[in-house]
C-alpha cells in the first residue's frame, strides 16, 4: 500500500525544513509562554472577582484548561527545537529517534485535545459571564449592609473597592441602590418617626432610600457629591435629578466587569487559536522529518532524495499492522516456547530393514 501523503525531499529541503522547524518551534514555545501568562491573569482575576460571580458557575475552568495547554505548547516547542537541532548533525541524532515517535503522538494527542478543550471553554466563558455577574452582583449589593453577620462581613469593603476601582456604580446604574436597603439597621433608629414611616411602607421592611453609598461618587465631578434625595428636584434645585453622572459614577459594574473578562477572554481564545496553528505546523513538519531521516538511517546529509510521509499505509494495513504487533507481544519467547519432540531417527533404519 502506498504511503500516504507522500512528500519527496532531497538533500536541500530537508536542510531547510529542519531550519524552518527549528524557528517553529521556539515561536511556538513563545507563544505557549504567553498562553500562559493570559491564562494565569485571567484566573487571578477571576479569583480577585469571585465575590461577583455566581459560585455555582464552574469559570475558573477555561484558565486551568488554557495554562495546561500552554505548558504542554511550551513544552513541546523546546522539545522539538532540540529534536530539530539535532537532526542537522548525524552524530546527534541517534538519542532522538527512539523518543521522537513518541514525542509526536503525545503532542498530536494530549496537546491536541487541551488546546481543542480551552478552545470551546472559551467559547462559552462569555454566555456564563453573564449570568454569574448578574447573580453574583445581585446578591453583593444584598449584603453590603451585612456587616455584622458571618459570612459577609467583607461585603461591604469589596463592593466600596470594587466601584471605587472599576469606576462603578450598583449593578447596572445608581439607582439598583434605590431598590436594596444598603445601610444597616445598627445605624438606625428605630424611635424616629421617618424611620418606622420608611420602613412600613415597604412590603419586606427594608429601610430604602434615594441615595447610594460613598464609593458610587465620581471625584473628578466638579460638583460636590450628593448621595442622599438623589430622585428629590427641591434636594438639589441647581441641578437635574435625570443626570446622576454629573457627580456619580454612571456605569453599573455589571457592563465593566463583562467587558473587562470579555476582553481578557478574547485575548487568551486569540492566543489559543494561534497557538494551535503552530502546532499543527510543528507536529506536521517533524513527521515529515522524522520519516525521511528513517529512509537514510537517521543521517540528514545522505546522498539522494528520499521521501517523507505522514503514514506508510491506508487506515485498514495500519490497523492490522498493530493488531498484529499486539499478537506478536502475546506470543510466548523462544526460550518460554515448549520444546518439540525431536524427530525418531531410528524409525527410518527399521522401516529399510523390514522392507528387506
Amino acid at each position: 500500500m502506498a504511503a500516504i501523503l507522500p512528500l519527496p525531499l532531497a538533500l536541500q529541503a530537508r536542510v531547510r525544513l529542519a531550519q524552518g522547524l527549528w524557528l517553529l518551534s521556539w515561536l511556538l514555545a513563545l507563544v505557549g509562554g504567553l498562553t500562559l501568562l493570559s491564562s494565569g491573569h485571567l484566573l487571578v482575576q477571576l479569583r480577585l472577582l469571585s465575590p461577583f460571580l455566581d459560585p455555582a458557575c464552574s469559570l475558573p475552568a477555561l484558565p486551568k484548561a488554557a495554562l495546561a495547554a500552554g505548558a504542554a505548547a511550551l513544552g513541546l516547542g523546546v522539545l522539538g527545537a532540540g529534536a530539530t537541532r539535532a537532526a542537522l548533525d548525524a552524530a546527534r541524532y541517534p538519542p532522538w529517534r527512539g523518543v521522537l515517535g513518541p514525542i509526536l503522538l503525545a503532542g498530536t494527542v494530549g496537546g491536541g485535545g487541551l488546546l481543542a478543550l480551552a478552545a470551546g471553554l472559551a467559547l462559552a466563558l462569555p454566555q456564563g459571564l453573564d449570568a454569574a455577574l448578574e447573580k453574583g452582583l445581585g446578591a453583593a449589593l444584598d449584603h453590603y449592609k451585612d456587616t455584622e453577620v458571618p459570612g459577609h462581613c467583607n461585603a461591604k469593603r469589596q463592593v466600596d473597592e470594587l466601584q471605587l476601582g472599576y469606576q462603578c456604580c450598583g449593578r447596572h446604574g445608581p439607582r439598583d441602590w434605590f431598590a436594596v436597603q444598603w445601610i444597616s439597621s445598627r445605624y438606625l433608629d428605630p424611635t424616629d418617626q421617618d424611620v418606622m414611616d420608611q420602613i412600613q411602607s415597604n412590603v419586606e421592611g427594608r429601610y430604602l432610600i434615594d441615595g447610594v453609598p460613598f464609593s458610587c461618587c465620581n471625584p473628578h465631578s466638579p460638583w460636590p457629591c450628593l448621595q442622599r434625595q438623589l430622585s428629590s428636584a427641591q434636594a438639589r434645585p441647581l441641578s437635574d435629578p435625570r443626570q446622576l453622572g454629573l457627580n456619580l459614577w454612571e456605569r453599573g459594574c455589571h457592563g465593566v466587569l463583562l467587558g473587562h473578562l470579555r476582553a481578557l477572554a478574547g485575548t487568551l481564545g486569540t492566543l489559543l487559536g494561534v497557538t494551535f496553528f503552530l502546532q499543527v505546523l510543528l507536529l506536521l513538519g517533524l513527521r515529515y522529518l522524522q520519516t525521511a531521516l528513517e529512509g537514510l538511517g537517521g543521517a540528514i546529509d545522505g546522498e539522494g532524495e528520499t521521501q517523507g510521509y505522514l503514514f506508510p499505509g491506508g487506515l485498514k494495513e495500519m490497523l492490522k499492522s498493530i493488531s498484529q504487533q499486539g499478537l506478536c507481544a502475546q506470543r510466548p519467547r523462544p526460550e518460554e516456547a515448549p520444546a518439540e519432540e525431536a524427530p525418531d531417527e531410528e524409525a527410518p533404519a527399521e522401516e529399510a530393514a523390514a522392507e528387506a
